[in-house]
């Protein structure tokens, strides 16, 4: 069992026709379960779910694709928007609505006291490890288990969300304390300190926070991991025809705790398994990460 943590969105997507978007479930953390949930693993997600129309949208999405809600709190605030701008290489660029909306909200009384049996691993991400109120709620919550299951924290930096780099930093150097587990794309390395290469500042993560390991993402170059136990692991990049890069990350995320977490799979296989995962993810619109046997297939 892998517990997820964090938003569940709608992000609202152009359609190519002028002044046209269409609404389609998203949030880092709900993708990334959706993700553990295709390749077969139990996942349950823990989110604030609105009791709006797009609110309902979201659960509907989420049950259907497998992904267990009994964790998840019935919220009477609306549902955060993403408005996602895509380039002419397919990669996603996003504007927010999310003033009060429900993500953001956690109480303490709304956490569980303790993580159903069996569960293996404790993944929180995005912007509700950030935005307040709701993120030093959850990382208390986060801290007080982190002696019992691996905690895995996904930084995905999304600038807008906060006004300016040092608070964005604040935020993502607590959460460095929690996690045994760090995954950050080169892009969210090089916004955060943009004085040194990114696998350096991977490096001086892993040095000063006692991490187990770092994985970086580095787009269609692959992905590498890193621990104070040896030389870097690298996985090179799967040639795929991109239609756009939502959900990428997050499929990464979900199919290296699938493989790590569930199959067991050494490091370097589950770095290689998450690569194609996220490969596969990109030549589709949208956040629709592959089935097992999709991923399989391709090993």
């Amino acid at each position: 069992m892998i517990i997820v943590c964090g938003e569940a969105l709608i992000d609202l997507v152009p359609t190519g026709a002028e002044d046209t978007w269409r609404a389609v479930p998203g949030g880092g953390p709900a993708n990334t379960a959706v993700a553990v949930a295709r390749l077969g693993t139990p996942v349950r997600l823990l989110c604030r779910l609105s009791r709006d129309g797009f609110g309902r949208r979201l659960r509907d999405h989420l049950t259907a694709n497998g992904v267990d809600l009994g964790l998840a709190v019935e919220a009477a605030e609306p549902t955060t928007l993403a408005v996602v701008d895509l380039d002419e290489h397919g990669s996603a660029g996003f504007r927010f609505s999310m003033e009060k909306t429900a993500d953001w909200q956690w109480t303490p009384g709304e956490l569980p006291g303790s993580l159903p049996p069996g569960t293996r691993a404790l993944h929180v991400g995005s912007l509700a490890s950030v935005v307040p109120p709701g993120a030093a709620v959850l990382r208390t919550w986060a801290a007080g288990h982190r002696d019992a299951v691996t905690v895995v924290y996904d930084v995905n930096v999304r600038p807008a969300v906060l006004p300016g780099r040092e608070p964005y930093l604040e935020q993502v150097e607590a959460w460095l304390r929690v996690a045994h587990i760090v995954k950050a794309s080169e892009e969210d390395l090089a916004w955060l300190h943009p004085e040194r290469d990114p696998l350096d500042t991977a490096r001086a993560w892993l040095a000063e926070h006692g991490l187990d390991l770092v994985l970086v993402t580095r787009g269609a170059a692959g992905a590498v991991a890193l621990s104070c136990d040896g030389p870097p692991i690298a996985a090179d990049g799967v040639a795929v025809r991109v239609v756009d890069t939502v959900g990428a990350g997050d499929a990464f995320t979900g199919a290296f705790l699938h493989g790590s977490m569930d199959r067991g799979m050494p490091l370097a296989e589950s770095l290689r398994y998450a690569v194609r995962a996220a490969a596969l993810t990109c030549t589709r619109e949208g956040a629709a990460p592959p089935s097992r046997a999709e991923v399989d297939a391709g090993l």
